[in-house]
């Protein structure tokens, strides 16, 4: 008879997304992880396999989480610019400080180079764009495909965020964003 599991498969992974993100995705090993959790190195690559499939299932496991947050904070938002801005402004907290942003920057190095994560950043943007979209639907100077406009810029602003990160990253978004649909809501079509 198997012995049951002391930890979830998602508790482990979980502590092998605080590895990655602490010290980076190198530091990702079945020996540091077994420090980590508390389990056998051999009972890590049981489950896991090889350090790929380990990486691969974490990064993962991070983007479900990250699909969840965003559903949840679209569902809270109002359908209007002011709620976009709102939306991405409540996901540009998880980014915290200058640190913290530049180590995450590494593990989206990782989704890249992986198709299956890179797949799921692809299916996140478009969920978030659809998302942002329908926060201008009233909006007639609206330009097409605003979420994905709205999207860029604000992926734009954190990087430009991250050269001096004097403010809160949160409140220099919102102010950024704001500035955006300022300018594209009164903008005239031709």
């Amino acid at each position: 008879m198997p012995r049951p599991k002391t930890q979830s498969d998602e508790q482990v992974l979980e502590a092998a997304h605080r590895l990655i993100h602490e010290h980076g995705p190198e530091a990702l090993t079945f020996d540091r992880l077994a420090q980590a959790c508390g389990l056998s190195g051999s009972t890590l690559v049981q489950r896991f396999k090889n350090k790929v499939v380990l990486r691969q299932r974490t990064l993962l496991q991070a983007w479900d989480r990250l699909d969840e947050k965003t559903a949840t904070l679209a569902a809270m938002v109002p359908r209007t610019p002011s709620g976009a801005v709102g939306l991405l402004v409540a996901l540009s907290r998880d980014y915290g400080g200058i640190e913290s942003y530049a180590e995450g920057l590494l593990v989206l190095r990782e989704d890249l180079r992986d198709p299956v994560l890179r797949a799921r950043g692809a299916s996140w943007k478009s969920a978030l764009c659809n998302i942002l979209d329908s926060c201008f639907t009233s909006n007639a100077n609206a330009p097409l495909e605003i979420g994905l406009l709205m999207a860029s810029h604000w992926q734009g602003s954190l990087l430009w965020w991250s050269f001096d990160p004097k403010l809160e990253v949160a409140s220099y978004v919102e102010d950024s964003l704001n500035r955006f649909v300022a300018a594209i809501t009164t903008a005239r079509k031709p």
